[in-house]
């Protein structure tokens, strides 16, 4: 019975391939059009914060009580992998990190799972902790970020008319939320000084209880009448600061005005909430967010206009200016990107037009838009929308689209020169290549396999690569068997007609004669149907052939030589996660040591800013003082709010503005800002990693681990390569020790809690009741006036009153003394944890490469360790080896594909583990690129090489197959192993060209550079090996001897 045949199908159903190929053309521009732009791939940060506030205890207390019993509970949810956490006096913070291979979909309810855990052991927390609080919105991207400044604007005025902004830009389509950054919340501050209260037989308690009674919002009732219900509004809550200061207080028979015995001012919170500055001054941000699969640039167009129109409303003196602006990066990624696959299309076409000629040619470029098509229709649907991970793939992709054009319309094209009608050589382009072409193309797509099924985040952010992959291959089969035939019954020559001179034989008449000799070029053959290959250049090609299948061992131990040679010189090759990102953002991190005061590190942030108005090729600058940005670009490595860290965001003119200004910033901290350590660098592609090499100590005993720690430390400072050597926490804080005098205390009616209390109220102030201003509420502070808060000295002195009503120095019942105690304490599983991190400011070293040279060094200290102690590798060896790791888990799955579909095409296990065992050959290629170019193997270029190893086996079942069909049809082994290359010499050399020269475009990409460098490589290479290597490796496997 005749089998179908699609091709034959097509032919007679001309009308209808001519609706599709229109309709589906219309698709794919509409489906383009709907397409969402980002810079990064989404993927699901699995991390959340879990933060508790306990008021006066210490670091260590906290930690013992507070964060450890969480970190217990949490240890039971669901899929957890890491707790981290820090404790410093009065705050706890645990990271809750879960598995990199928890599923997407399950990361909500392990969230719920973390806040019912911690609901369960609430009441068993210290009394007087605030929380636990929750936050797992880490995925949060602030992609347009402004900042509002005015000369002679304090916070209120600013406040206000953000509020009035962030209303607007929340009408902006595609805005899902908008953000104040750096907002400082208003007070009001009763300043009492502690001696006249003393000498007036005044406590704080009076004066608060004064002000609240006078401020409360009570019920004053209302009557009920026949028609009517009437409210009863007493008077007498503020509404003015002067309000505040006409309060009377009585007291030992007098009354007095708070107004005559404090000061009463309006403010802001001191210490200030973590600051937001831009250019040199104190302004206020707003971070606007976009909705899920959003378009960020039509929004950035939509938020142009707005914020114009919003600056011309504002007063005068107002700014509201744009300092960060993802749409623009975007922008400039996505138009790189587009210019670049412009590039590898005309690339395409060039190498289809000048190797098959004009109308042959043609029939391979119409069918890559409507390839293109249909994979933008496929994303649409996947709903992958395009980003720097989408677009490289689909460089990618066109090389490898056109594969399948080309066999088809190569075979056609051969039978037609072979005297046959066009519909029976479309009809045998079917029989003979669609079953291998589609065996070929599900073994390609099967080598991105490992990245569709990798569970983790470096899998999540690069998982496009299948998806666009698979679909663009698939779709090429189909055009290949259905659009690809009907096109060549049209378009191709006859190529036993009269030969007509083309535009480009004309002008280079000795180029077309060399491509005529090559097999290149409009087909044009008289004779019988062997004529097509007895050219003279097939003749020199089958006795090269001829030659390898007679010396087969000669080939075999050549090839197998050379493969070792390249295991050998892998090891040359830097290794690498991924690439830094081409923003123009440079980022300093300044980290004071432990216990420093936000105004310390305001004082350093204002130094820096005054070097930094002096440089050129800066666009604008913000510092964050008091907490690292917000995520303004997803792979931020996002820092957590310390008083005592600032970090700078730089914006820069180019990358050459940026890399000087990185290299004057590094040699300028090399000599000044002795008081901190500073760290210099780009932004990130892929996952956030931080320091790029890491080494962690963990132990239950924090001074043998701060010891450790530096031993570690002291190793990594003797490699040359690495710079900023540091500890994430180190420093002790100072204290000043009260010890009340327990005895004396009771005698007075004192306890612990009256001192602590006392002595709060008098250095941070003690809140009495709100002031309500619209919609604000603002607190009223008590607290010292600013000689006593400022000064230790005094603490001794201050008079604390009894329960008697009279007041006595604190000094008679408690001595002051300084100490020093643990001011942060980090954990990782319960566990005290110190990291010690260096920076790599040489971009031709990797860190992998820095990580192995310090590695054997600390082998001495690692034999060392006490029992309970450990030395872990940390930074981007550890984030690759868990993105390497998910990625292996695919392996059996490609495999078990690619035996099965070559076991169904091939039909012989014999022939399948031969097709198999080529693919790692082209490993040779992969690593002399490496090496010739100086390119790392990172991540992405590892995903390159697994998709290679199914590009690779595609080619040799495709030769494999011929050789079976050739001896079906009864040539003899021999010959048809010679013949079948000679035959496949086109197709396979021009579909390697299409690929390998669709790729120089990409090799300009610092994130797809390296990938495309190997593929490059590799494919060369392994055409060349599929062309001599299998045939000898055939005759080999299966002892073949000349007929």
């Amino acid at each position: 019975m005749k089998r179908f045949n699609l091709s034959e199908w097509a032919l007679r159903h001309q009308p209808l391939v001519r609706y599709l190929i229109v309709a589906l053309a219309l698709i794919g521009v509409m489906s383009y059009q709907k397409l969402g732009q980002s810079e990064d791939p989404p993927f699901t940060f699995k991390v959340m914060v879990v933060r508790t506030e306990w008021s006066g205890a210490s670091a260590r207390e906290v930690e013992e009580q507070v964060t450890d019993r969480i970190e217990k509970k949490l240890q039971e949810v669901p899929f957890v992998d890491i707790l981290r956490s820090y404790s410093r006096p009065g705050e706890s913070v645990v990271l809750f990190v879960a598995k990199d291979s928890t599923p997407t979909r399950e990361v909500p309810d392990v969230f719920y799972q973390v806040r019912k855990k911690i609901g369960d052991i609430k009441g068993t927390l210290p009394t007087g902790t605030r929380g636990p609080f929750f936050n797992d919105e880490f995925g949060d991207v602030f992609g347009n970020i402004y900042a509002l400044t005015g000369d002679g604007f304090d916070y209120a005025r600013l406040k206000a008319e953000s509020e009035k902004i962030r209303a607007e830009l929340l009408r902006v389509p595609s805005v899902a939320k908008v953000e104040l950054i750096g907002e400082q919340e208003q007070r009001i501050y009763v300043e009492l000084s502690n001696t006249k209260l003393a000498t007036l037989g005044l406590d704080v308690q009076t004066v608060t209880d004064a002000l609240a009674r006078q401020n409360a919002v009570a019920p004053g009732g209302y009557f009920e009448t026949k028609g009517e219900r009437i409210y009863l509004r007493p008077s007498g809550a503020y509404d003015t600061v002067e309000g505040i200061r006409e309060t009377r207080i009585r007291a030992g028979g007098r009354e007095f005005r708070i107004g005559d015995i404090a000061t009463v001012a309006r403010g802001f919170v001191e210490p200030p909430a973590p600051r937001f500055r831009f250019q040199g001054q104190d302004a206020l941000g707003l971070g606007v967010s976009m909705t899920k699969g959003g378009d960020i640039i039509a929004m950035g167009g939509s938020l142009k206009e707005t914020v114009a129109r919003l600056q011309a409303q504002l007063p005068v003196g107002l700014e509201l200016t744009e300092v960060s602006s993802q749409p623009e990066a975007v922008q400039r990624s996505v138009s790189e990107f587009i210019h670049s696959l412009a590039e590898a299309v005309i690339i395409v076409l060039l190498v289809c037009f000048f190797s098959l000629g004009l109308r042959t040619g043609l029939v391979v470029a119409l069918s890559i838009p409507l390839v293109l098509g249909v994979t933008f229709f496929g994303m649409r649907l996947f709903d992958v929308g395009l980003h720097k991970i989408s677009l490289g793939a689909l460089i990618l992709a066109l090389g490898l689209l056109v594969d399948d054009a080309i066999i088809a319309v190569e075979m056609m094209l051969v039978k037609m020169e072979q005297g046959w009608e066009r519909s029976r050589a479309a009809a045998f382009a079917y029989t003979s290549t669609a079953g291998p072409m589609l065996s070929g193309t599900l073994v390609t797509v099967a080598g991105f396999l490992p990245i569709a099924t990798a569970q983790s985040s470096t899998g999540e952010y690069t998982r496009s690569i299948f998806q666009v992959n698979a679909i663009a291959l698939l779709a090429s089969w189909l055009a290949a068997v259905i659009v690809v035939p009907y096109l060549g019954y049209v378009l191709l020559p006859d190529p036993r007609g009269p030969k007509k001179p083309s535009w480009l034989g004309r002008r280079f008449p000795r180029l077309d004669a060399f491509k005529d000799r090559i097999g290149l070029g409009d087909p044009h053959i008289d004779g019988d149907e062997d004529a097509v290959f007895r050219t003279p250049f097939y003749n020199r090609f089958r006795a090269l052939v001829d030659w390898c299948v007679a010396k087969r061992w000669v080939v075999i131990g050549t090839t197998l030589a050379l493969f070792a040679t390249a295991m050998v010189g892998f090891g040359f090759v830097q290794q690498q996660f991924f690439p830094n990102s081409t923003r123009l953002e440079v980022l300093i991190d300044l980290r004071l040591p432990e216990g420093s005061s936000l105004r310390a590190t305001q004082a350093e942030v204002e130094k820096l800013e005054a070097i930094l108005k002096k440089e050129s090729g800066i666009q604008n600058y913000v510092a964050y003082v008091g907490s690292g940005s917000p995520r303004f670009y997803l792979p931020l490595d996002q820092q957590l709010p310390a008083p005592n860290f600032a970090q700078f965001v730089i914006l820069t003119d180019s990358i050459p503005a940026r890399e000087a200004l990185r290299e004057r910033m590094i040699e300028l901290f090399k000599h000044d800002f002795p008081n901190l350590r500073a760290n210099i660098a780009r932004l990130e592609n892929g996952p956030p990693v931080g320091f790029p090499v890491q080494f962690r100590v963990n132990g239950p005993d924090i001074p043998t681990v701060r010891k450790l720690a530096a031993e570690v430390a002291a190793v990594m400072r003797e490699n040359n390569n690495l710079s900023d050597v540091q500890l994430d926490w180190d420093e002790q804080s100072k204290v000043l020790r009260v010890e009340v005098d327990q005895h004396k205390a009771r005698l007075l009616g004192l306890s612990t809690q009256d001192v602590a209390n006392f002595l709060n109220t008098s250095t941070r102030g003690l809140t009495a009741t709100s002031y309500r201003e619209g919609i604000e509420s603002i607190d009223v502070v008590l607290r010292g006036d600013a000689f006593e808060r400022d000064r230790l000295s005094l603490v001794a002195e201050l008079s604390i009153p009894t329960r008697a009503g009279k007041s006595v120095p604190l000094g008679q019942v408690a001595t002051v003394s300084y100490a020093f105690e643990q001011g942060l304490v980090w954990r990782r599983n319960r566990e005290p944890s110190i990291t010690v991190r260096g920076q790599i400011y040489d971009s031709r070293i990797q860190a992998p490469t820095v990580t192995a040279q310090i590695e054997p060094l600390l082998a001495p200290i690692k034999a060392k360790l006490p029992a309970g102690y450990r030395i872990e590798t940390g930074g981007a060896v550890e984030e690759s080896a868990k993105g390497q790791s998910s990625v292996n888990a695919g392996f059996p799955i490609f495999f078990a594909v690619v035996f099965t579909v070559l076991m169904v095409q091939l039909g012989s296990f014999s022939r399948t583990t031969m097709v198999v065992l080529t693919a790692p050959l082209g490993l040779i290629g992969v690593v002399l690129f490496l090496l010739l170019f100086n390119q790392p193997f990172g991540f992405v270029a590892m995903l390159g090489t697994i998709a290679l190893f199914g590009m690779i086996m595609r080619n040799s079942v495709i030769l494999v197959d011929q050789i079976e069909q050739d001896v079906e049809k009864g040539l003899s082994i021999w010959n048809a192993i010679v013949e079948s290359a000679v035959r496949r010499l086109r197709p396979i050399a021009l579909t390697a060209a299409a690929a390998v020269l669709a790729m120089i475009p990409l090799t300009r990409s610092a994130f797809f550079g390296p990938m495309a460098v190997a593929i490059m490589g590799g494919l060369m290479v392994a055409t060349l090996l599929t062309l001599l290597f299998v045939p000898a490796l055939y005759a080999a496997w299966y002892r073949v001897k000349r007929a």
